[in-house]
């Protein structure tokens, strides 16, 4: 699983080991393709959707952490592809009970102790939030405690965290000053997909975990442990890791959250699609917190974002994530500005030239927590005829993402061939099974097509939603 040699400086121990890494699903190529881009190293990606996994030197691990498509990762201490479980649950919990101190946990407890450095240090664990797993056929249901307080993507799962003593210590001050004599905290969290197994996902964790205490001798504790064991099991696929991360990484942008807003890593993913260009013209109409206007500007500089949204609360939210991340930026040095601007307008009769923009990259509301499945029937023909109106013909793009597939569906039939469709990216939105569709504008000609014989509703700022931000509408 790892080697050892001479990294710089001269001297230092370098270690080669794999790395593990929670990626939005279906975007699993996009962050192999970033990865070997930005370390170059080649990822492999997961048979359990929603993860990859690829090979670095620590003295590398810091790169590790400026990839913008991952949300979570961890150290892998060793891995199996075809786990060989007993029959009955008494003899595989007996089994796991033994691997825990059979692993060669050495080399990712040294990569653990050196990422505390690229850590934010934080006085406390975010722990205590509690989300339920909704079963699937063949699958049990577990109560899953998140630090982030969200579904990680892979809702499929049966995940546990399991508390593997029946009381917590509490370290008073005098204890936590002797840092380097202190018992560690840890916990184990243990994530299961598979209807071929004989036991569940709390009880995988608590007897694993128990292990793992006796042979490190440390204390659990569910919210201000020190260190995360994760115990991944699908199907037959298992493996063991230590977590680098303390929160996901897909909140790092956004300061004011809407009811919906959009994770950071997904908004990467759908930018990755449409491959922006230096001088283009990026347009989100529905910019809800303006996720996506923020995350491609700071990533995508050399272009120009104008992100509108009809609500004002929404625009205020943009607004205001913008400038906080501005001031973070100022805050360590950085010159002031992003090229993006935030405008209040119709999303149906957009202030833009006809043909003068290049790529449009949204959110659509999914009629769920925002607008209604009724309304997206008259919504989406119009805003996709308007899209097609501002979008440059025969060059343009669009990235758009909805759940509502057959509203989708139906409305690009309407368009009379403005738009084809190229690609599409099927990922797990909040749970919900969602599309994102790569839309390509063909050089029709905007009102010259059999469709302009008909008058499609444009409607109003309230007839698109009363959407604020962008995520699970």
């Amino acid at each position: 699983m790892s080697e050892s040699g001479e990294c710089e400086p001269a001297g230092a121990t370098c270690i080669t080991v794999t790395i593990g890494a929670t990626v939005p699903t279906g975007f699993e190529h996009t962050a192999a393709e970033e990865v070997k881009e930005k370390i170059g190293v080649d990822a492999k990606i997961s048979k359990d959707r929603g993860r990859i996994y690829f090979s670095i030197t620590t003295d590398s691990l810091f790169q590790v952490h400026r990839l913008r498509s991952v949300d979570n990762l961890f150290v892998v201490v060793d891995d199996y592809d075809h786990y060989e479980f007993k029959e009955s649950k008494e003899e595989t919990l007996a089994e796991l009970k033994l691997l825990a101190s059979k692993l060669p946990w050495n080399d990712a407890l040294e990569v653990w102790k050196l990422n505390r450095s690229f850590k934010k240090k934080k006085s406390h664990r975010r722990g205590g939030n509690k989300l339920k797993v909704k079963p699937e056929d063949g699958q049990d249901t577990a109560e899953v405690q998140n630090e982030q307080g969200e579904l990680p993507e892979g809702v499929s799962e049966d995940q546990s965290i399991a508390d593997v003593t029946d009381q917590t210590e509490v370290s008073t001050p005098d204890q936590e000053e002797l840092s380097e004599t202190k018992v560690m905290k840890f916990r184990v969290t243990c994530s299961r997909a598979g209807d071929k197994h004989s036991f569940s996902s709390t009880e995988a964790a608590r007897d694993f975990g128990g292990a793992v205490q006796e042979f490190f001798q440390w204390k659990a504790d569910m919210t201000k442990f020190d260190i995360e064991v994760l115990l991944n099991i699908h199907n037959e696929e298992v493996v063991i890791g230590i977590a680098l991360t303390e929160e996901s990484l897909h909140r790092r942008n956004i300061s004011h959250f809407g009811p919906t807003t959009l994770r950071s890593t997904l908004c990467y993913g759908m930018l990755r699609l449409c491959k922006p260009q230096p001088s283009d013209i990026i347009l989100d109409p529905m910019c809800g917190t303006g996720a996506i206007p923020l995350e491609g500007a700071i990533e995508f500089n050399n272009a120009f974002y104008i992100a509108g949204d009809n609500n004002d609360m929404a625009v205020n939210r943009t607004v205001n994530n913008v400038f906080h991340f501005q001031k973070q930026r100022v805050d360590k040095g950085s010159a002031f500005g992003l090229p993006i601007d935030t405008v209040r307008w119709d999303l149906c009769n957009l202030p833009m030239k006809t043909g003068s923009v290049d790529i449009i990259i949204t959110d659509m509301p999914f009629g769920k927590r925002m607008g209604s499945r009724k309304k997206n029937w008259d919504l989406y023909p119009s805003c996709l005829r308007e899209m097609a109106r501002v979008v440059r013909p025969g060059s343009g793009k669009a990235v758009l993402l909805t759940q509502d597939k057959k509203c989708f569906a139906k409305a690009i039939s309407r368009m009379g061939g403005l738009w084809r469709k190229m690609h599409t990216v099927w990922v797990n939105v909040g749970g919900l099974h969602a599309g994102v569709y790569h839309l390509k504008r063909t050089g029709g000609v905007f009102g010259q097509t059999p469709e302009d014989i008909y008058n499609v509703p444009q409607g109003d700022g309230s007839s698109h939603r009363d959407k604020d931000s962008s995520e699970t509408s």
